[in-house]
């Protein structure tokens, strides 16, 4: 299921990822879902977009 803005998001990414990251992520997520038609395979799509701009530090999700 395609996300029409970031706050249809699930609350598991919206409480770890800034603004700009969910930005990314529902971009991502939504291209792959239509591509794969597979939910899993877009999440993993959407993670991986997510960490070319962005890399974990302790506990938050930062620019790199």
């Amino acid at each position: 299921m395609p996300y029409k803005n970031n706050d249809d998001l699930p609350e598991s990414i919206k409480n770890v990822l800034p603004e700009h990251a969910q930005t990314i992520f529902r971009k991502a997520f939504n291209s792959a879902i239509h591509e794969y038609d597979s939910e899993k395979t877009a999440m993993k799509v959407a993670w991986s977009a997510v960490k070319k701009d962005y890399e974990k530090k302790d506990d938050k999700w930062v620019k790199k």
